[in-house]
């Protein structure tokens, strides 16, 4: 024992043999890609489903993004649907509201989520909470839901409101109750974004719950700071639905 309490080594001692690196030895078992490895574990493309209820397009403008994003991981196909409109076309005319793409259709009904691997909604605020057009669609759910069929599946949440207090955190927060009788997963995207969430520069709608566009008075059209936000949250979660399935 030394003056200072540590042991001497003995100079007799060998080190110990170097283990082999785990690179090395993973280097010898051939992996499949990650993508082909989460396509293998459904035996087909994953699908993330963007559906979501749109009046002026901007909601839909966020749904492209957010297509787009998720299209770029590999293995994984992004799906565009539109739940039903529930207001009759003399209204909607009345409302100045433009015609729907038909390029996007129209959900076929709520038992086409159980197709989904993950799923963003995405729709506008009224009153703090969900449109009722989307609202609906989940009151169309209970078959579903009596089976938890949908149970396990990740889900996010997309927004547009009029003003800067109207809704971007409550309109999804709310809308979190609907994930959570059916059991699904609610996926927010934190500050992922990375510096784009502290940009103070400029009107940004958008939050840690999910991706957001501040509309006005309806003139007003999605910054390229929020549709980046959204391409970056269909990134997100199409990355959450690749690593759930490869550890199903």
């Amino acid at each position: 024992m030394g003056k200072g309490g540590g042991c001497v080594p003995s100079k007799k001692r060998q080190p110990p043999a170097a283990a082999p690196s785990s690179s090395s030895a993973a280097a010898a078992v051939p992996r499949e890609a990650p993508e082909e490895e989460a396509a293998a574990a459904v035996g087909r493309k994953l699908r993330l489903y963007i559906v979501f209820y749109s009046m002026y397009g901007h909601v839909e403008s966020l749904a492209r993004r957010a297509a787009a994003g998720a299209g770029a991981v590999d293995g994984l196909e992004a799906v565009l649907r539109r739940v039903p409109e529930t207001l009759p076309p003399e209204v909607l005319e009345k409302m100045q509201a433009p015609v729907k793409d038909p390029a996007v259709p129209v959900i076929a009904s709520a038992a086409e989520l159980q197709e989904a691997d993950g799923v963003l909604f995405g729709f506008p605020t009224r009153y703090g909470a969900m449109a009722a057009q989307m609202k609906a669609f989940f009151d169309s759910t209970g078959s579903l839901w009596e089976a938890q069929k949908l149970a396990g599946k990740p889900a996010g949440f997309f927004v547009s409101t009029g003003t800067q207090g109207g809704g971007q955190e409550t309109t999804a927060w709310t809308a979190i109750t609907q994930l959570a009788h059916h059991g699904m997963l609610f996926v927010p995207i934190g500050y992922t974004f990375g510096s784009g969430m502290f940009d103070m520069d400029g009107i940004r709608g958008g939050s840690p719950y999910g991706a957001g566009v501040f509309a006005g008075d309806g003139s007003r059209q999605p910054s390229e700071t929020e549709l980046a936000l959204a391409e970056h949250q269909g990134k997100y979660m199409a990355s959450i639905v690749k690593k759930l399935a490869l550890h199903a």
